[in-house]
């Protein structure tokens, strides 16, 4: 009874506009029963299949699609590094963690929104609530600023390596054109996400998007058993601590992806039911990533160090760019999960976040947000030693540190943790296990993902830089004969 009425609560205000528009649907309708309200009928019916979702399910769909895209071509560079064991230990572990901290992320949103409902009316037209907000309002400026500057940089970030990953992979299918040519083209085509509103409408495609990353991990595990084990390979690793943490920290990147996780919970029609979907979409994503990375190590070995693309390694066949395709199109979709909460900070910037404003307005409002993401992935084209540099400095904090560390704040007074919506789950210990285990997130990601981690990417990348050089044109090609 208590967890139904948190969710009603919680729920209240989507409640009311899925009653109101039943109510203008059953006016539309019920006036003449002429073609013009069954055509609306028709054309609402169409919205909700495909444009308008915020289901458990859409969700689900949403985490699954965002956790993994290109990253999957990655991971076997990753235990290229770290080898098999260590691989496999650290998607397990990297997995449960972040499904933890997704599940603290969730905690604070719901106590967040049940207290701003029960203070003061709390329906704002159009206004989507960020991670950053929910820091701000639970814990005050310092954090909430905190939170903005992580949040942030990680997304700009984590949209720049989607469009390093477009570049990348398009070459294998048609390399009359160099890496950085094609990083023009597709910053142009993932531009045109400043049209989508908001993660309500991305039903259809994070479903498609998810079939597709499916697709590819099978035919990364498939294409690698069939190929068998390379003349000559060779399974060395680990081999130095400088790859080992780099390789660690790109795993701490691959399930970090829940910077989005308010956006989405926001966009749920009953955000109470968020608390286990992101552990459910973690252990669907885990038998994509542990069977395609383990077959591609165990067919090239140590090739991996120098092909950080899975697919550079593949011979190719219509299969092979049956996945280059479908995996451009999942990129341009995880583009634009990255870049719709930069969109809406913009937006709240300049005052044009609300309803009200006409789409064309607040695509063109949204353009600006594009133009740095273009330039930095032109500057920075490393496809892979990025996703380690950028998990180790930003993700550790991001959407692992600072959860479990606000976790622990907002609810350090005996009245908070009395006035709780959410308690801790029993099977943890009560209290004490919930911050012993935060404790232990933060000490770890900090010491292990930050530390480690921040000093074997960052000397990696720079390796990179000093090897390629800054605005390369095309990393990591093949010599033309």
């Amino acid at each position: 009874m208590a967890s139904e009425k948190v969710e009603t609560v919680v729920a209240g205000n989507y409640v009311e506009m899925e009653r109101e528009a039943g109510g203008d649907g059953s006016e539309t309708t019920g006036g003449g029963g002429g073609s013009s309200g069954s055509s609306r009928l028709s054309s609402k019916l169409v919205s909700s299949l495909f444009w308008h979702g915020g289901s458990a399910y859409d969700a689900w769909f949403s985490c699954s699609s965002n956790q993994v895209a290109q990253v999957l071509l990655t991971l076997p560079y990753s235990f290229s590094q770290l080898g098999m064991a260590s691989g496999v230990a650290f998607q397990l572990f990297y997995g449960l963690m972040g499904s933890w901290t997704a599940y603290l992320i969730s905690v604070l949103y719901v106590e967040y929104r049940t207290r701003k409902e029960k203070a003061a009316d709390f329906r704002m037209t159009g206004h989507v609530i960020q991670w950053f907000e929910v820091l701000g309002g639970l814990l005050g400026n310092h954090w909430r600023n905190a939170g903005l500057f992580f949040n942030c940089t990680f997304l700009l970030f984590g949209s720049v390596i989607q469009l390093i990953a477009c570049a990348s992979n398009i070459y294998y299918v048609n390399d009359a054109l160099d890496k950085r040519t094609w990083t023009y083209i597709f910053g142009a085509c993932c531009a045109t996400t400043v049209f989508i509103p908001s993660f309500h409408n991305y039903r259809m495609w994070s479903f498609l998007g998810l079939l597709m990353t499916t697709y590819t991990a099978w035919y990364l595990t498939v294409a690698a058993i069939v190929h068998g084990k390379a003349d000559g390979v060779t399974h060395s690793a680990p081999t130095k601590t400088v790859l080992y943490f780099t390789g660690a920290t790109n795993i701490l990147y691959t399930f970090g992806g829940h910077a989005v996780t308010v956006e989405i919970m926001h966009a749920m029609w009953k955000p109470q039911k968020f608390k286990l979907i992101y552990l459910l979409a973690t252990l669907y994503v885990l038998t994509l990533t542990l069977p395609s990375a383990s077959a591609m190590y165990w067919a090239f070995g140590d090739a991996l160090l120098d092909h950080s693309n899975a697919f550079s390694l593949l011979p190719r066949t219509p299969f092979r760019d049956a996945a280059v395709v479908l995996m451009l199109v999942h990129q341009f979709i995880t583009f634009g999960f990255a870049c719709t909460p930069l969109y809406f900070v913009w937006e709240k910037a300049i005052g044009v976040h609300s309803d009200e404003t006409t789409v064309l307005r607040r695509a063109a409002a949204r353009l600006p947000v594009v133009a740095p993401i273009w330039f930095l992935a032109v500057v920075f084209p490393f496809f892979g030693p990025i996703n380690s540099t950028v998990g180790s400095l930003l993700v550790s904090f991001t959407v692992y540190i600072i959860p479990a560390a606000a976790h622990m704040a907002v609810f350090a007074s005996p009245a908070a943790r009395e006035g709780a919506v959410e308690r801790p789950p029993r099977w943890l210990g009560g209290w004490a296990g919930m911050y012993a285990l935060n404790c232990f997130v933060a000490a770890w990601v900090l010491v292990v993902g930050f530390g480690f981690g921040g000093w074997a990417s960052t000397v990696n990348f720079v390796r990179q830089v000093n090897t390629f050089g800054l605005f390369t044109k095309c990393y990591q090609c093949p010599p033309r004969h």
